[in-house]
């Protein structure tokens, strides 16, 4: 039976998706820009939300904060939906690194700016920087869902904290500090530095 959508009926689960999706998009993209143009500390979010077409609500109910319009990207979800990817008789630490790679390998030259830029600003604005320290314990909390669901354990499990924990303990170590906040650092050459930190982990951090 086909469905129809009229003015007064919800538009189709998937197409509503997809609409929050590139209005989400549409939100960040701006922002990026704006930030680039004009410096953080100058833009504002009534700014981001005329220059994206929607209200300053609109803004809010997609980031609760003008700082995670700039740590939360669409890395965090192509990552989750890597890891899931990955054969089921490897570990965990090993799935990470592979999804990693996969990430790696699919990013333009188009997501290693954007990426530059993000961590640019993560790293030199005080108030990103701060909020970015909550932001990384969120993280580690998906990805201890994500570990829970591929072993069947409890996200709650002590065991699924650590290693989440461990795990970006070791890309956080092996990543910063920075000697210069420019971007150029962001390359190839991080994300295998990142991946022998993992090795080693994987391989228990014998010494």
């Amino acid at each position: 039976m086909t469905q129809v959508t009229g003015p007064g009926s919800a538009p189709p689960a998937g197409l509503r998706e997809r609409k929050k999706a590139r209005t989400r998009a549409a939100i960040r993209e701006h922002a990026l820009r704006l930030f680039r143009d004009q410096g953080y500390q100058a833009t504002t979010v009534e700014q981001i939300a005329a220059a994206a077409e929607v209200s300053p609500s609109t803004f809010f109910r997609y980031f609760p904060t003008k700082e995670d319009v700039v740590l939360q990207d669409d890395m965090e979800t192509l990552m989750l939906e890597a890891f899931e990817r990955q054969a089921p008789d490897i570990g965990l630490v090993a799935a990470v690194r592979a999804a990693t790679r996969e990430m790696q390998g699919a990013m333009g030259e188009a997501e290693w700016e954007k990426m530059r830029q993000t961590t640019e600003l993560a790293m030199t604005i005080p108030e990103v920087r701060a909020r970015a320290l909550d932001d990384f314990s969120r993280t580690i909390a998906m990805m201890a869902e994500a570990m829970a669901k591929r072993t069947g354990l409890s996200p709650d499990d002590l065991r699924m904290r650590a290693v989440s924990g461990a795990i970006f303990g070791v890309i956080l170590a092996v990543t910063t500090p920075w000697e210069d906040y420019s971007g150029a650092h962001i390359n190839a050459d991080l994300f295998e530095r990142m991946d022998a930190g993992l090795a080693l982990l994987e391989n228990g951090l014998r010494l």
